[in-house]
């Protein structure tokens, strides 16, 4: 007879097995020499006999253990409706739970602190499973983000801005502000399992600062500034955006204090004809536009070896830049985020 693997067999199969098994026990086999030809520990064998001996044949039908029906399951349908709707909607600490993110610890201690039942970790995963749960990295949001401006800004502020800009032939330009540093990594390198890749760099800290603005034609205009935004800066980038501009300038920007400083609002005043400023939502980065360029520039400068000066970084961060300005589908790409597609 050939040896079999009882954990690769098929449910008929594993009835069968058992009927043999018990024909081999009853003819005298010893049941360590059955358990190593089926591939079963040898207690699993005694089992087989025990149960035999207490049920007689019914025992040999193969019964494929847990729950057979939807009533066995531990949580029924509405109780996981509520999970899911609670773990979609919220994250734990707004339901007062102990933990910053939807792991399948924190899963299991709501559902005993809803349904007072237990359930173990395995089975939370089961379920998240079955509903179609997966981890993901969380998007970051600021606790003072005011949900019901953002909403408005969507469906009020912002079409008015566009259908002025329409009016008045003006071209929209979404402006931010970012810094470089020469020990930036935004991306990963491949290393054996275990051996943590190293990227050496100066010991020296030096960075760079940079504002811009991009359209959803995909137009890129930027400033490299060694300073920190201050009115003054900003005003002699916006001397250069519109300078070159044909079209009045509609220039959204999120809520730093210099953009909205009496010299910069005064500078503005003077020359309405040319430009006008409008503001995002306050604690709403990921609906402006230019934060993907940013993004786009730290990931292309990671690819370079680190710069050893700062005129080195200056020169990295020109020449990523200047690629993108002369390559304006890859901007535009950046509206079709889910975030700021409303602006494409």
């Amino acid at each position: 007879m050939t040896k079999t693997d009882f954990r690769s067999v098929s449910d008929q199969e594993r009835g069968i097995i058992r009927r043999d098994a018990i024909k081999m026990i009853k003819r005298g086999d010893k049941k360590k020499e059955i358990a190593l030809f089926y591939g079963v520990h040898v207690n699993t064998v005694r089992d087989w006999w025990k149960l035999y001996q207490k049920e007689g044949n019914t025992s040999l039908s193969y019964q494929k253990r847990g729950a057979k029906s939807e009533n066995k399951k531990l949580l029924n349908l509405y109780q996981e409706k509520e999970i899911q709707e609670m773990i979609t909607d919220v994250m734990p600490d707004q339901l007062k739970l102990d933990y910053a993110l939807w792991t399948t610890r924190a899963v299991r201690d709501l559902i005993e602190r809803e349904f007072q039942i237990v359930i173990g970790r395995r089975a939370v995963g089961n379920y998240l499973n079955a509903w179609g749960f997966t981890p993901q990295k969380p998007k970051k949001r600021a606790y003072e983000q005011c949900s019901k401006k953002v909403q408005k800004w969507l469906d009020e502020e912002y079409p008015a801005i566009k259908e002025k800009a329409k009016q008045e032939k003006a071209t929209i330009h979404w402006g931010d502000e970012t810094g470089v540093k020469n020990s930036n990594h935004h991306r990963r390198s491949c290393a054996p399992k275990g051996r943590t890749p190293v990227k050496k760099h100066l010991s020296k800290r030096f960075s760079i600062n940079m504002v811009s603005t991009v359209t959803n034609q995909g137009l890129v205009q930027f400033m490299i500034c060694k300073e920190n935004m201050n009115s003054d800066i900003l005003i002699q980038f916006l001397k250069q955006l519109i300078k070159y501009q044909e079209n009045k300038v509609f220039l959204i920007l999120d809520n730093l204090r210099v953009h909205h400083s009496k010299i910069v609002k005064k500078w503005v005043t003077e020359h309405i004809e040319k430009i006008e400023l409008f503001y995002l939502p306050s604690y709403s980065p990921e609906r402006n536009p230019d934060e993907y360029l940013n993004c786009d520039l730290k990931y292309g400068l990671s690819d370079k070896p680190a710069p050893k000066t700062q005129d080195e970084m200056k020169e990295n961060l020109k020449n990523h830049m200047n690629m993108l300005r002369n390559d304006s589908a890859r901007v535009a790409k950046y509206f079709k985020h889910e975030s700021i597609k409303y602006a494409a």
